[in-house]
């Protein structure tokens, strides 16, 4: 565009990449208005527009809105007013890249046991799912309760250990629905729970179980962690398999 004083449209559209519509948009509210030829009315664009618009991609690129550009772009000199509201959209911008990063991890995870299982309950997927999205709440909840030694240690675990654990409660889930209603004390219905506290107990590991032995369980908010997981089991299952973990485990009356 060396050498040239006015521009249409399609070549600013065309060297910036950006659309002849929002073009149009910036000129409606104001944000970058052309000059307009007298008599077709088509838009025409001069260098100071060129640099106009570098200003309000650059600030875009930062996160700003629309609004907040408009106030900018009257501004001679920035102050440290600026790098105040840039503390923030730099804030806005890392929970924005760890919600991404949670939900990269969440499809990963997913794709991984769809490879693996073909074919998983609707209601199991998507209370593993539902784990791993409010992974950063339980993590507060640990710490809240002085129990962010052990969040730690969980959440270092490998990704081959998360899959297998994942693996594990899907099997869980799927024999659950197939033995519910058997007595507790069933040999096949007490394999499925020796099979799945095994497994459980082998992630924790003994340096967790240990820990765990030794926190005071008067002092936890229990019902608070509750409400952050979600089962996908009904109520009268879920009353079933715990009688079949307390007959396992010897603990019944």
């Amino acid at each position: 565009m060396k050498g040239k004083e006015s521009f249409a449209i399609r070549e600013i559209s065309a060297k910036s990449g950006i659309s002849i519509r929002t073009l149009h948009y910036y000129d409606e509210i104001g944000l970058l208005k052309p000059e307009k030829h007298p008599i077709s009315g088509h838009r025409i664009y001069k260098n100071q527009d060129i640099v106009t618009l570098q200003k309000i991609t650059s600030l875009k690129f930062l996160g700003y809105s629309l609004e907040e550009i408009a106030n900018l772009l009257g501004e001679a000199n920035f102050t440290v007013s600026l790098n105040d509201t840039l503390q923030l959209h730099l804030q806005a911008l890392e929970e924005e890249k760890e919600k991404v990063e949670q939900s990269i991890h969440a499809i990963k995870r997913v794709v991984s046991l769809m490879e693996m299982e073909a074919e998983i309950d609707s209601s199991v997927l998507f209370t593993l799912i539902h784990a791993i999205k409010t992974e950063p709440l339980q993590k507060e909840w640990m710490a809240k309760n002085e129990l962010a030694d052990i969040g730690e240690k969980l959440y270092q675990k490998t990704e081959k250990e998360m899959q297998d654990l994942d693996k594990t409660y899907i099997q869980l889930s799927k024999e659950l629905k197939l033995l519910y209603g058997r007595p507790v004390k069933d040999p096949e219905v007490q394999k499925m729970i020796t099979s799945y506290l095994e497994a459980s107990f082998a992630f924790l590991g003994e340096d967790i179980l240990e820990n765990l032995a030794e926190v005071d369980l008067e002092n936890i908010n229990i019902d608070e962690l509750e409400g952050l997981t979600h089962s996908p089991f009904t109520e009268e299952e879920e009353k079933w398999l715990h009688e079949a973990i307390i007959y396992n485990m010897g603990l019944e009356d």
